[in-house]
């Protein structure tokens, strides 16, 4: 398998929990993603038959690379997961340590690990070992802007055997709060030789053209700009080769591309798809005319072919 960072500057949807499911994954790839990763998928053995994490292990019928990324503190216990993920179809295993949430690193989970270079070190080495596809780590730059230690990071990843590094430009104490930065971003890229993903603040093609070139990565990865508008990475694509913009997609795009989401959604997840689909409403609707109006009739519905119909109605009067 060639891996998509590979001759090519690569275009990446981060994994988001409770959001970057099959579905959206597909729509992302079939817009210009040219990879999704999953959303984190716990280490420990108890919950791998959870009804959460049943819809997050690796699946064979989903188009390739198929990535999992895996969450958890104990070596042996990521060691195991990766290799039942392998097993399962994975043909890349992303290890969380970047994840800001509270619930995660009050667990010393996530972006926590980046405090204890030892166990990040132990962790690397097991899950290498453990599986024969490519092993990368995701990671912010560091605990606090006291203690950045995003290049020791990517050094222990490149002696251990890593494949690649992606980097979102924020501390764990920073969570999401003001500006991305890609200084360390830039430094990573200069003092390593694994091809390394920039993550953080990339909203528009713009944004992702500077970041490409003032870091020098080997791509972007973004997250919260594709809630919602999943035709951002076809955007930057062609931004990118052609230096010039694309239309933004027509309201019979975005009826077609919402329908095949909320339908996906009622699949996956039965009736519990239709609470998911009003956040997921809720950001396309931030892009559409009399959005607001929308989003506050479609989360008043409780049934799926309710909130279907709602959507025929509203498309359908700007098509006169």
């Amino acid at each position: 398998m060639t891996l998509p960072w590979q001759n090519k500057t690569t275009l990446a949807l981060a994994p988001m929990a409770g959001i970057t499911d099959r579905i959206f994954r597909d729509i992302c790839r079939d817009l210009g993603a040219d990879y999704a990763v999953s959303e984190m998928v716990a280490s420990k053995k108890t919950l791998w038959d959870s009804k959460k994490s049943s819809n997050r292990h690796a699946d064979q019928t989903e188009n390739s690379p198929r990535i999992v990324q895996l969450l958890g503190t104990i070596p042996s216990e990521l060691a195991e997961a990766a290799k039942w993920q392998q097993d399962k179809g994975a043909q890349i295993i992303d290890l969380n340590m970047g994840c800001p949430a509270k619930k995660v690193c009050n667990v010393a989970a996530g972006s926590a690990l980046l405090a204890d270079i030892d166990k990040v070190r132990a962790i690397f080495n097991t899950v290498k070992e453990a599986v024969e596809v490519p092993v990368t780590v995701k990671i912010r730059t560091g605990i606090d802007h006291a203690h950045k230690n995003a290049v020791q990071i990517a050094k222990i990843a490149e002696q251990t055997g890593l494949t690649a590094i992606t980097i979102h430009g924020r501390t764990r104490t920073d969570k999401f709060l003001g500006e991305a930065e890609y200084n360390t971003i830039k430094e990573v890229k200069q003092n390593s030789t694994l091809p390394v993903i920039a993550n953080g603040d990339i909203c528009d093609p713009n944004q992702a053209k500077f970041v490409l070139e003032y870091t020098g990565s080997d791509g972007i990865m973004i997250g919260r700009a594709a809630q919602g508008y999943p035709w951002i990475f076809r955007e930057i694509a062609h931004y990118l080769s052609t230096g010039k913009y694309l239309p933004k997609p027509s309201l019979e795009e975005f009826q077609t591309v919402i329908r095949r989401h909320l339908n996906g959604l009622y699949e996956l997840y039965d009736d519990q798809g239709i609470r998911i689909a009003r956040k997921h409403l809720g950001w396309y609707s931030r892009h559409l005319p009399n959005g607001e109006q929308l989003r506050k009739r479609f989360n008043k519905l409780q049934r799926r072919q309710d909130q279907l119909s709602l959507l025929t109605r509203y498309f359908g009067d700007y098509d006169r």
